[in-house]
């Protein structure tokens, strides 16, 4: 799965378990009535299906919605427990460890790597 996403762009992690089949407009109005939010921001919308090997992104492009999904062939998606609230955000790193099946909760941060100079 590969998303080309502005760095600027906002994504949020639906908490609670998605049925998987539905589309375009099933999404848009969970992100409206669940959500709370707008579908047509430019924002990356997540959601999990209940057995945790399915992935869906909703985004807005600017000309129309575009949905993407994913489906690991083993284990599942790391997604946070639901402790109140209806979403999550996370950056964009995180959400590249994500669709590789990575735990992006474990994300190590490292001090910058000075570059060396032959003397």
């Amino acid at each position: 799965m590969s998303l080309t996403l502005p760095p600027s762009a906002k994504i949020y992690l639906s908490l609670a378990p998605c049925d998987m089949r539905k589309g375009f407009d099933g999404l848009s109005a969970q992100v409206r009535n669940i959500l709370q939010l707008d579908p047509f921001s430019g924002a990356v919308f997540l959601f999990r299906g209940k057995r945790g090997d399915r992935l869906k992104a909703l985004v807005w492009d600017g000309s129309g919605p575009c949905l993407y999904a994913k489906r690991l062939e083993r284990g599942k998606f790391v997604w946070p427990r639901t402790q109140g609230g209806a979403a999550a955000k996370l950056s964009a790193a995180q959400l590249a460890m994500l669709i590789e099946g990575l735990d992006w909760r474990q994300a190590i941060v490292h001090d910058e790597v000075v570059t060396p100079t032959l003397a």
